[in-house]
């Protein structure tokens, strides 16, 4: 189970290195398509296509499962080592593919998210420099709102004394006014 985890983190990194790689050229794409197909079925030189650079799932698939088979073969057959006889190389091989499929999946989300952010970092900036002033905004009508508000409750406390002060019967008194004594 480790080693099948350590085959996997490492296709993942294989899969954002193909992914990457691809994206900066794809020079082996363009001579394949040149040699398979006619010239007018021949992509055209400003297309940046690739095996796995901006390509559907399934040809990116049938790339990776390929490329995949063609390494197992070649270490079947030339090492010691029995890929598709035993259930642990079949499993590291499938973990490979699966690996190297994650990873042009999480690369081509990077590569996508890293060109949003670049486009609006401007407007990103800006509307954080609208919020900041908004926030401040907010905060000088509160501090003048406490102010108000401060000013209606000393007003208020001065009413009540003034009311305290005028009412101000002893107990015996206030009873008597009442008739209870």
């Amino acid at each position: 189970m480790g080693l099948e985890l350590i085959i996997f983190i490492v296709a993942i990194l294989f899969g954002i290195f193909l992914y990457w790689r691809e994206s900066n050229g794809n020079g082996l794409y363009r001579a394949l398509n040149k040699i398979v197909n006619s010239k007018e079925l021949q992509m055209s030189a400003d297309d940046p296509k690739g095996f796995v650079y901006k390509q559907s799932i399934l040809p990116r698939i049938i790339f990776v499962v390929t490329l995949v088979l063609i390494a197992a073969l070649i270490v079947e057959f030339l090492t010691p080592l029995a890929v598709f006889s035993s259930y642990n190389g079949i499993s590291a091989f499938s973990s490979f593919a699966v690996g190297t499929l994650i990873g042009t999946y999480l690369a081509s989300f990077v590569i996508k998210s890293t060109e949003v952010i670049e486009e609006k970092s401007d407007s990103i900036s800006d509307m954080v420099g609208d919020a900041v002033e908004k926030g401040k905004d907010f905060i000088e009508d509160l501090k003048s709102k406490d102010t108000k508000i401060e000013e209606e409750v000393v007003e208020e406390v001065n009413e009540s004394k003034e009311n305290i002060e005028v009412d101000q019967k002893s107990a015996r008194e206030r009873l008597k006014d009442k008739g209870l004594m």
